[in-house]
């Protein structure tokens, strides 16, 4: 006999058909989505770049601009992964009732949760990759290593729209997400090394930093803008973290929302 409260086994092309499904729907509001999407790190890339960059002479051997464009790719990929796997799947399941429509279909909640974890991460990776070429056009970013950035884009992606999902399975309105932007997002966003070194922490706040999935994002970011390469130590710590807080989360929220939506 199965067990209603265990996820059904995942079926790649099922949840390909729903994050199609998405990308259908998104392709009616594409160009105010992505302008929406990248516009407003646009302006925090060269509203505070230009300002305080007039002020600072350099950060870490570069000028503040060039230190903050990195960042800004990072942050505005974690803004758009959140915002997605919150707002955007809370709506389908709890308002629009997508989510019971399509589970009349042979598609399984898990094809749908993957489904939605993947379309997110396809919409931060957009997000990610239009703020990177914004900055390679200003020359903030190597352009022969824009592909590797957007596979880091990618994975952050991937990363935060997982992050979100266990809050989608636990939010019982829009409100609830307040908690999670308020306590986890903002705060992460000042800790990372975005918007300044960490080495201006203090040292307990340096450490605490590490194991933030956006410190990682910006560490493989700011060295590949560059036009380096993140030493392999950084590579193998942020990739086996972000992997471990992808899967993660994403089984536990198949759990909790198996338990809650199925009968």
């Amino acid at each position: 006999m199965t067990d209603p409260t265990v996820p059904a086994p995942f079926a790649p092309r099922r949840a390909l058909a729903y994050w199609r499904r998405n990308a259908l729907v998104w392709r009616k509001l594409m160009v105010p989505s992505l302008l929406g999407n990248f516009i407003d790190p646009t302006l925090y890339l060269f509203g505070l770049g230009l300002g305080l960059g007039a002020l600072i002479a350099e950060v870490d051997g570069q000028p503040y601009l060039n230190f903050l464009a990195p960042g800004i790719i990072a942050y505005a990929t974690m803004n758009a992964a959140s915002f997605e796997a919150l707002y955007s799947a809370f709506s389908r399941m709890h308002v629009q009732k997508t989510w019971e429509a399509v589970l009349t279909t042979p598609l399984t909640l898990t094809d749908v949760v993957l489904g939605e974890l993947l379309w997110a991460a396809t919409k931060a990776t957009l997000a990610g990759g239009a703020v990177t070429l914004v900055a390679a056009a200003a020359g903030l970013v190597a352009l022969a290593a824009i592909p590797f950035i957007l596979l880091v884009v990618a994975l952050t992606g991937l990363t935060f729209a997982a992050l979100a999902l266990p809050m989608v399975a636990l939010a019982k309105s829009y409100d609830f997400f307040l908690y999670y932007f308020t306590l986890f997002i903002t705060p992460m966003s000042f800790l990372s090394g975005a918007f300044f070194p960490l080495t201006q922490l203090p040292a307990p706040l340096v450490a605490f930093a590490q194991a933030l999935p956006l410190t990682h994002a910006v560490a493989l970011l700011r060295p590949l803008a560059a036009g380096s390469s993140p030493a392999f130590t950084t590579l193998a710590v942020a990739v086996v973290l972000m992997g471990l807080l992808t899967v993660l989360p994403t089984r536990w929220a198949l759990r909790r929302l198996t338990r809650r939506l199925l009968p």
